[in-house]
């Protein structure tokens, strides 16, 4: 039993972390996610986005979004096939910062597109694919951030909460739509994130390895009376 432990660390050797180590990965991967907005930022103080600073990060906050879904949904098959179960301690973080982005995405139109016309935004939303599109992710997106917290996950009880959180394969789709619509000629960089998310998609449909079944504990051997 201590070769086959043995062995099994040696396979897999950041399978399980300490929750200090986790702690630190989860404080790094908040800062990089930041780096973006930080960007923008910077850029737009230092006027440096370009000729159109509103579409520049019109473009970049978009762009995030749907990274940030695409590896958030890549966080299970990546756990499944690696063993690296620490693996989804991070899913929270990068779902949250793909609704953080798409928040800063709808608000840039609002605001500077729009200027908050409503009439004139639901004229917009319904006359334009990319924008029915790109809304519709929106707002699938409020109720998973919604019970995203671990009490609403035990309140919804584990199988509701994960067949609502399946919504983000919908979102996903929807996101990569938008993209596609919103190009019209260069599809190049959309088909890119099309490809990623189809492979995400069969990844769900490719049998997960098996765990190899615990083996028994040896029985200990007692002496006879006669002996």
């Amino acid at each position: 039993m201590i070769a086959i432990k043995q062995e099994t660390e040696r396979c897999y050797p950041m399978k399980q972390l300490s929750p200090e180590a986790i702690r630190r990965i989860k404080a790094a991967l908040f800062l990089a996610c930041l780096i973006p907005f930080v960007r923008l930022a910077v850029g737009t103080r230092a006027g440096t986005l370009g000729a159109d600073p509103v579409e520049a990060i019109t473009h970049t906050t978009g762009l995030w979004s749907l990274r940030f879904l695409l590896l958030t949904l890549a966080i299970t098959p990546l756990k499944c096939w690696t063993g690296w179960l620490w693996l989804m301690r991070l899913r929270r973080t990068l779902a949250l910062y793909a609704f953080f982005y798409a928040s800063l995405h709808v608000a840039v139109y609002l605001l500077f597109d729009q200027y908050f016309d409503w009439p004139e935004i639901l004229k917009d939303i319904a006359k334009r694919p990319h924008l029915t599109a790109g809304f519709a992710a929106f707002l699938l997106m409020i109720p998973l951030v919604i019970t995203s917290t671990n009490a609403m996950m035990k309140r919804l009880g584990g199988r509701n909460w994960k067949m609502l959180h399946r919504l983000t394969y919908p979102i996903a789709a929807a996101a990569v739509l938008h993209f596609f619509w919103l190009v019209k000629k260069d599809v190049s960089e959309p088909t890119v994130y099309a490809a990623i998310l189809s492979v995400l998609l069969c990844a769900r449909l490719v049998p997960r390895p098996r765990k190899a079944p615990a083996s028994p504990p040896l029985a200990t051997h007692r002496p006879s009376p006669s002996s």
